[in-house]
C-alpha cells in the first residue's frame, strides 16, 4: 500500500543533501484539500508545529530534527562555533512549541549531540552531518511504524471491529502511523476489519484526519461522535480500542489526545481490551508516572468556535487541555517496535528500551 509522506527533507540541488527545506502536509487544510507546506526557517517551523499544521508526536520529532538543519542553514556565522550556538538556540526555541510530546525533546537531544560532536568540522560538512542525522531519524521512524504494525497485528487476531481516537496514522508520523499501522497491515493482508473513528473534539482530528486516511486507503470505517463510544461498546460492536500516545511514563501511564482516558474507562467497564501503540522514543523512563507529565493547555477559541463560527458565549470560561493521561491499570498492552509490552510496565518498558532492569 502506498502511503503519503507527511513530512520529508527536500534538497535544493540534486546530489547534495544541503541546502534544503522541509516539505510537509498542512494538516489544518484536510480533509477539504491536500496542501503541502515548504518550510525554510525555524520560525516558520515552530509556527507550523504550534498551530498543528504539523502534528503527531513522531512527526513533530522528525520535524524538529529537520528544524536544526534549517537553523544551521540560516546561521549568519561562517564559523562552526557560531553555527553550533545558533543550532542550540533553535533547539531551545523549538522545544517550547509543544510540551507534552516527548518525541520532540528526544529528537532535539539526539540532534544536539550530533551537532556537538561535529563542531570541529568545516561549516559545510557540519551542516551535511546534521542533515544526514535528521534524515536517519526520518527513515528510522518509517521502519519503526512498520514494526509496530507487525507486532500490533497479532493483537487483532480474531477481532472484527476496533475503535480509535484522534489521529495516530501516517499523518502523525513519517509514513505508516502507530495505532493505525496494524490496521493498515490487516488491510494489506485482506483481513476483514471495521474501524470506528471518534470525531475527537475539539479539533476533530478523527473526523478530519483519521477518517480521511482510512477512506483514502479503502478501509471500512464509520465516523462517530465522541459521546457515542459508550453505546457502540455496549452494543458489542467494538472488539478492541487502539490509540497512540504522546508520552508514556515509566509505569505505563500514557498521555494521549484529550478524551482517551474516558475511552479507557469505558473499555474497562465493557471488558474491551485497550491498546496503546507508540515507538520507544515516546517512552519517557525518566518520568515515573503520568502525574508528572506536563499537559499542554490550548486557546479558548478551540472550544468556543468551530469552522470559524462562534458556538459559545464570548464571556464563558474555558478549560482546554490538549491531552489527558490514561493510568496503566486501564491499558491491556503497549505496542512498540520491539514487541508487545504487558504489565508490569515498569519492567516491560525498560526491557523494550534495552535498559537494565
Amino acid at each position: 500500500m502506498n502511503h503519503l509522506l507527511t513530512i520529508e527533507w527536500v534538497p535544493e540541488r540534486k546530489g547534495k543533501i544541503v541546502p534544503g527545506f522541509i516539505r510537509a502536509v498542512d494538516q489544518t487544510r484536510l480533509p477539504a484539500e491536500l496542501v503541502f507546506l515548504e518550510i525554510r526557517t525555524v520560525a516558520d517551523l515552530r509556527s507550523a508545529i504550534k498551530t498543528l499544521q504539523i502534528r503527531g508526536a513522531p512527526a513533530i520529532g522528525v520535524a524538529a530534527a529537520f528544524g536544526l538543519v534549517l537553523a544551521a542553514q540560516e546561521s549568519k556565522s561562517t564559523g562552526v562555533a557560531g553555527m553550533l550556538a545558533d543550532v542550540m538556540r533553535a533547539a531551545v526555541n523549538l522545544a517550547s512549541s509543544r510540551p507534552t510530546a516527548v518525541n520532540l525533546f528526544w529528537a532535539l537531544e539526539r540532534m544536539k549531540k550530533k551537532a556537538a560532536g561535529a563542531n570541529n568540522l568545516p561549516a559545510e560538512e557540519f551542516k551535511r552531518k546534521l542533515a544526514l542525522e535528521a534524515v536517519a531519524i526520518f527513515e528510522e521512524d518509517r521502519k519503526i511504524c512498520r514494526l509496530i504494525g507487525e507486532h500490533g497485528l497479532e493483537l487483532l487476531k480474531g477481532k472484527k471491529s476496533v475503535l480509535t481516537h484522534c489521529n495516530a496514522g501516517g499523518l502523525a508520523t513519517s509514513q505508516y502511523g502507530t495505532a493505525l499501522a496494524p490496521i493498515y497491515l490487516a488491510h494489506e493482508k485482506k483481513r476483514p476489519l471495521h474501524v470506528f473513528v471518534d470525531e475527537t473534539r475539539p479539533l476533530l482530528q478523527g473526523a478530519r484526519l483519521t477518517a480521511w486516511e482510512l477512506t483514502q486507503a479503502g478501509i471500512d470505517a464509520t465516523l462517530i461522535c465522541d459521546n457515542m463510544a459508550a453505546l457502540v461498546m455496549k452494543e458489542g460492536r467494538v472488539d478492541l480500542v487502539i490509540v497512540g500516545a504522546d508520552r508514556v511514563a515509566a509505569n505505563g501511564d500514557s498521555a494521549n489526545k484529550i478524551g482517551t482516558y474516558g475511552l479507557a474507562v469505558l473499555a474497562k467497564a465493557h471488558k474491551v481490551p485497550f491498546v496503546v501503540c507508540a515507538p520507544t522514543s515516546t517512552f519517557d523512563l525518566k518520568t515515573s508516572s503520568g502525574e508528572k507529565i506536563p499537559i499542554e493547555q490550548r486557546g479558548r477559541e478551540e472550544i468556543t468556535t468551530m469552522a470559524g463560527k462562534q458556538i459559545a458565549p464570548e464571556k464563558i470560561k474555558v478549560y482546554c487541555p490538549a491531552f489527558d493521561v490514561t493510568p496503566a491499570s486501564y491499558i491491556s498492552a503497549i505496542v512498540c517496535e520491539n514487541g508487545v509490552c504487558r504489565p508490569p510496565y515498569e519492567k516491560s518498558l525498560r526491557r523494550a528500551c534495552g535498559a537494565k532492569i
